[in-house]
């Protein structure tokens, strides 16, 4: 393995927090007595955090005066959660192994808030944590900017050109190449058809965990 660090995006990639995302906002829309969105369109945008939850559960845009005290409840209920739902994907666990019998350090870079972000993962059996957390709102500019990316790089003391990010969403690739990095596409995610990994620009696209640690040791 080439790499001397891998990171990581949360909703996705390295877990399935679909079910406690969709279902915070399910059950904001049974609080105020809302048709009950469908869990499938929900999951379909759970990367893209509450204004894509939100815009596809009640049709209801960032910039609406609705929009704040909507969102307010959402996390009051996802936290309400407690994440009990959220788990890693498959195989993700063996391909953490995988990294810590190599000595190889691991980064979560996400949009989602570092607060909840820390919570999802302090509810996970994790083999090991990851050495950096950067949330939406750790620094000045969240993803597709390369900002965040470069953050967690720094922090772990990497050069840029050997390092992989996996992601899920265009903007994770938009991120990595910004920040000089290569990026793989998480084709398991939380990607909508209008927009297929195939059109991202990512080096590979990878099916499921075994392909990944295929590529991984390959690499």
């Amino acid at each position: 393995m080439r790499w001397q660090a891998l990171l990581f995006d949360l909703d996705g990639t390295l877990v399935d927090t679909a079910p406690d995302l969709a279902g915070a906002v399910q059950d904001l829309a049974r609080e105020r007595d809302l048709p009950v969105p469908a869990f499938a369109d929900l999951r379909s945008v759970a990367s893209h955090g509450a204004p894509g939850l939100l815009g596809t559960g009640f049709g209801i845009a960032v910039d609406d005066p609705r929009y704040s005290a909507l969102r307010l409840d959402f996390l009051r209920l996802y936290r309400a959660r407690a994440h009990r739902d959220s788990v890693l994907f498959p195989g993700i666990a063996e391909i953490l192994e995988q990294l810590r019998s190599r000595r190889l350090p691991w980064a979560v870079v996400t949009n989602k808030s570092a607060e909840l972000a820390q919570e999802v993962l302090e509810h996970l059996a994790l083999p090991y944590p990851p050495a950096v957390v950067v949330g939406g709102d750790t620094t000045a500019e969240a993803k597709p900017s390369p900002v965040p990316v470069r953050y967690a790089l720094d922090r772990l003391g990497i050069d840029h050109p050997h390092a992989l990010f996996l992601g899920d969403d265009r903007r994770d690739i938009q991120a990595a190449h910004a920040a000089g990095i290569p990026a793989w596409a998480a084709a398991w995610g939380y990607w909508q058809s209008s927009d297929p990994p195939t059109d991202w620009g990512a080096e590979a696209i990878i099916n499921d965990s075994e392909q990944l640690l295929s590529r991984l040791l390959t690499n």
